[in-house]
């Protein structure tokens, strides 16, 4: 035979040192006939977007794969030079301010390869390389010579027509001479 002993607990007893035990009920699972709105609307998304879009993008790429371009930088038309342009003419004085910039960023990135040889000849040949270097060095003396008789004095707001005044400057200081 079983004894059940039965332990009453005191009304006055301490909850802090004897906390009840969690709830044993479930929790309840909500759950309905209607499907996720989001879900409806993500798929909606994609076969209605998404997957036409790409199909043709994947075809159209497809199509170009066989006859790719290499675009290494914009080519830009030459426009009139700052003498060529109309007096009042503010739209060919700004063309020819910004075709003056991309010439000078052009001739600046041709003085940076060329030293750029220079300086690797010059690490491959060592101490030797005035002799086995002469053709570097006198390249990069005739390009040095070139950017700094076209750019040079020309301060850190250079704009075309500085550079076209300085050329006339230069142009009347020869004519003075001769």
């Amino acid at each position: 035979m079983l004894f059940l002993l039965h332990i009453k607990m005191p009304s006055d007893y301490d909850k802090d040192a004897y906390p009840e035990p969690p709830r044993q009920t479930p929790i309840v699972d909500k759950q309905t006939t209607l499907p996720n709105p989001a879900l409806i609307l993500t798929k909606l998304f994609y076969y209605s977007v998404d997957l036409p879009v790409t199909t043709f993008r994947e075809l159209v790429e497809g199509i170009h794969s066989g006859n790719k371009y290499n675009y290494y930088h914009q080519k830009f038309r030459r426009v009139p030079e700052l003498t060529e342009c109309t007096e009042g003419d503010y739209t060919c004085y700004y063309e020819a301010e910004m075709q003056w910039r991309r010439d000078h960023k052009v001739d600046q990135e041709i003085v940076k390869v060329v030293q750029e040889r220079l300086r690797a000849c010059q690490q491959r040949e060592g101490t030797s390389y005035h002799q086995n270097c002469s053709k570097e060095l006198q390249q990069f003396a005739d390009v040095a010579k070139a950017y700094q008789s076209r750019y040079g004095d020309l301060g850190a707001y250079a704009s075309s027509r500085k550079c076209l005044m300085k050329q006339k400057d230069r142009m009347m200081a020869a004519k003075a001479k001769a």
